[in-house]
């Protein structure tokens, strides 16, 4: 008897050892979670990473396995995936029946097409996504000759004064992490597309002229105008680590301004002109391109905002739009910074083909959309 009571005693021991020792685990799972850097933490975003590798077939199925009812939907012919391929999938992230899942990881320049676009533009597929194909950094900071006294300023188009301010209060941010990607028109003596850089000529100068239009609508702005492509020479970094250089930028500019909301990152694409181009009543404009970051964990913000943008220009400014891609992978940066903010965006404003001129309009197409975009959730944050 006395054995029988010293088992179920030690039996007892062990049990709470375990429920305590479970219990200690948990916090310390659930403490390491919370405190990891937001770009690496688990979040919907993966949840639905995961999910993509499940077909539609293959959910419906899982879910038919407790209601039948789900498998009605399913076409006669429709056979339930095998477990193995499934369990592959899971396993390895390569679906035998797409190619791009085990090339992208073997060729170079292949990853590329793992681009996912959330929404086309007229024209918009796999060949006409945003290109950056640069130089090496020395080549890209040589000086070249440019020519800009030609170049004159779209007539600011009226509007009417703005009924609401910022008072003052600067909440845009505009820097450009490829700050000397320039355009041809403008670079007499440049005919390949590849040294279609300058340092004075260049997309810094739309970013200026966006800023400006902000203003003009009672939405105050900071244009940054310091030449990271030259700060990453500088400091002995190579092309792809631009990023991390406008990162610190960025960084010191909020540290300094809490009032900044919205962030954009501005580029210019390489691909020509009959892709970056669009005639809008009569006026030429450079197209725009939203290009957001799948590796910050909390993209789907940014995403939204991308989404409503585009709809907006395709009200207003028909074409104008190419488009939202998301981008993560090898070959890519993934984040662009956007993690910083739930309001920033990488925008592709025109290619190298498009002049200044072009580029100016649409920088007031632009400020025109995100001013009604800003008030619009300004309105509703306060309801």
């Amino acid at each position: 008897m006395k054995k029988k009571r010293l088992h179920l005693r030690n039996g007892l021991h062990r049990w709470i050892a375990i429920f305590i020792v479970g219990v200690i685990s948990l916090f310390l799972v659930i403490g390491s979670l919370t405190s990891i850097d937001g770009k690496y933490r688990l979040g919907s975003s993966s949840i639905k990473q995961w999910a993509t590798n499940f077909s539609g077939e293959t959910l419906m199925y899982l879910f038919g396995a407790e209601n039948r009812y789900f498998t009605q939907v399913l076409a006669e012919e429709t056979k339930p995936p095998a477990l193995t391929t499934v369990l592959f999938e899971l396993a390895t992230n390569i679906k035998p029946n797409d190619p791009r899942s085990l090339l992208g990881r073997e060729l170079p320049g292949f990853a590329f097409f793992d681009s996912k676009i959330i929404v086309a533009g007229q024209g918009t597929d796999y060949t006409t996504l945003p290109i950056e194909s640069p130089p090496p950094i020395e080549d890209m900071l040589i000086e070249r000759e440019a020519s800009i006294d030609d170049v004159e300023d779209p007539e600011d188009t009226p509007i009417t004064p703005p009924s609401k301010t910022t008072e003052g209060r600067k909440v845009v941010y505009i820097y450009h992490t490829h700050s000397r990607e320039s355009f041809l028109p403008h670079l007499p003596e440049v005919k390949n597309i590849d040294q279609a850089y300058h340092s004075e000529v260049n997309i810094t100068l739309v970013g200026e002229r966006l800023g400006k239009e902000f203003e003009r609508r009672g939405i105050g702005a900071i244009v940054e105008t310091r030449d990271i492509q030259q700060i990453v020479k500088d400091q002995g970094k190579k092309w792809n680590q631009s990023y991390d250089v406008s990162r610190s930028i960025i960084q010191e500019a909020v540290s300094q301004n809490s009032d900044i909301k919205f962030i954009f990152d501005l580029h210019r694409d390489s691909h020509r002109r009959d892709v970056t181009t669009v005639t809008i009543d009569g006026e030429t404009y450079a197209r725009t391109f939203f290009v957001l970051g799948g590796e910050n964990a909390n993209y789907e913000e940014n995403e939204q905002m991308a989404l409503k943008l585009h709809e907006m220009l395709q009200k207003k400014y028909p074409g104008l739009s190419r488009g939202s891609v998301v981008r993560k992978g090898t070959g890519v940066n993934g984040i662009y910074n956007q993690d910083i903010s739930d309001y920033s965006i990488l925008i592709e404003i025109g290619g190298v083909d498009n002049s200044l001129e072009e580029t100016y309009r649409t920088a007031e197409a632009l400020a025109d959309i995100i001013s009604e975009y800003y008030w619009e959730i300004q309105g509703a944050s306060r309801q």
